[in-house]
């Protein structure tokens, strides 16, 4: 029974971390301008490393996979002897609350790096590396993030299914992850399929990257 009154304190809290938008915050600081209002007008790590360049975006995707590993972690501890499915369900809220903050018009990310963050609590630590390899390879030869995420969170379907097998929740659990990150992903998958999606030109964002510290990437 004490478990029931900190189910909606783990739930809570997670959401709140994961409206956390690190991108917004990097960009408002760091560019003078929301990042949601350029590019994709997302508030994650791609459209920051579209709009601003490498730095800005590696902070943010730190910042966005330390919130969840945070949620993740208030729940292990709140849950006690069911503390792998209270970091189970802050991470998941966390994620939520990263594509869907209602601190922020409900407008943010795809949740990719905070879904890793979870992971990386919940799952042995090469799973979050074989995902980030997947990520890492994938997108370098289709130069298309979606993609990659979309490859990474397929891997992390059939990884979930190998790692849990038996313990059908459990895997039951990453399916839902996965499936998660392809909803969030639904423009992107339409786009796709329509042969119409962005990829990325890592000149021009090493180019994006020098003229945001020439100061010529900042509003005036």
């Amino acid at each position: 029974m004490e478990l029931l009154w900190k189910l909606p304190l783990i739930a809570a809290a997670g959401y709140l971390l994961g409206n956390i938008q690190t991108g917004v915050i990097v960009s408002k600081t760091m560019g003078k301008f929301d990042v949601r209002r350029r590019g994709s007008q997302s508030a994650g790590t791609t459209n920051v490393l579209r709009t601003m360049g490498w730095l800005p975006s590696m902070i943010t995707l730190v910042g966005d996979v330390l919130k969840s590993v945070a949620a993740a972690l208030i729940g292990l501890y709140l849950g006690g002897p069911w503390g792998s499915w209270g970091a189970r369900l802050g991470g998941l809220c966390a994620v939520l609350g990263h594509n869907w903050p209602v601190l922020f018009g409900f407008k943010g990310g795809k949740g990719i790096a905070a879904s890793l963050g979870l992971i990386l609590v919940i799952d042995p630590p090469w799973v979050g590396a074989a995902l980030v390899a997947c990520q890492a390879i994938v997108l370098a030869i289709t130069r298309t993030m979606s993609v990659a995420s979309l490859a990474s969170a397929s891997v992390y379907a059939v990884l979930s299914l190998i790692v849990h097998w038996g313990r059908w929740p459990e895997a039951g659990y990453g399916l839902l992850v996965a499936a998660l990150a392809f909803f969030s992903h639904r423009s992107n998958i339409e786009r796709i399929s329509e042969k119409r999606e962005n990829k990325l030109d890592f000149k021009e964002i090493s180019d994006i990257s020098k003229k945001f510290y020439e100061g010529k990437g900042k509003d005036k």
